[in-house]
């Protein structure tokens, strides 16, 4: 357990410096960011501030769902978004293409590896993937079906409250799926008394 709990937060608090890279290249942004940031300008809270109420608010959607969180998922809702202000006070702002390019796939990158982190340490998905997959299994529709929706929702409702969307919006929707899946073998805690995998939540 200790392990699963150091390698659970590193891997959401370098989520929330992912996001932060992202934010500071100005290239675009994942579709639950632009969500986020373009709710951040009509609310009055900071970016990362707004990431964890939306957690908490999507966490209460799996009353109906009869999702059961983990100690992961409680996390999830108060790490990643603090991270991401931490994160932004010390990261000063990125001139140039060339260097806010290097940052987008950094972050892109970096979000690979956190997220492979905090799935591979087996406590429990994030709100936003637990809402994904509680909706998936009560409605019978694909992963891929209902997570499309989900993010296609979410994304056009970001960029008309003024949400950034571009070249990383559509590198994160490519790449991050076969770079979690990459990374996810290293990360994967296994149990030592049965040697399988813990199971775990994408």
């Amino acid at each position: 357990m200790p392990r699963r709990l150091t390698q659970l937060f590193a891997g959401l608090v370098l989520y929330g410096a992912s996001m932060a890279l992202m934010l500071r290249a100005a290239l675009g942004l994942d579709p639950w960011d632009v969500f986020h940031q373009g709710l951040a300008g009509h609310v009055g809270l900071s970016f990362g501030m707004l990431v964890n109420v939306v957690g908490a608010v999507v966490l209460l959607l799996w009353i109906p769902l009869r999702q059961k969180p983990g100690i992961g998922t409680v996390a999830n809702i108060f790490t990643i978004g603090t991270a991401v202000d931490l994160t932004l006070l010390v990261l000063p702002e990125v001139e140039g293409l060339p260097l806010r390019a290097a940052a987008l796939v950094a972050g892109v990158v970096l979000n690979g590896v956190a997220g492979a982190m905090y799935i591979g340490a087996g406590l429990g998905p994030g709100p936003r993937d637990g809402l994904m997959t509680g909706f998936a299994r009560r409605t019978g529709w694909s992963i891929r079906l209902v997570r499309t929706g989900i993010e296609v929702t979410v994304l056009a409702v970001g960029w008309l409250l003024g949400g950034t969307i571009g070249l990383g919006t559509v590198l994160y929707a490519f790449t991050i799926g076969p770079l979690v899946q990459l990374f996810l073998p290293a990360f994967t805690i296994h149990d030592s008394r049965s040697q399988k995998s813990t199971p775990v939540n994408a």
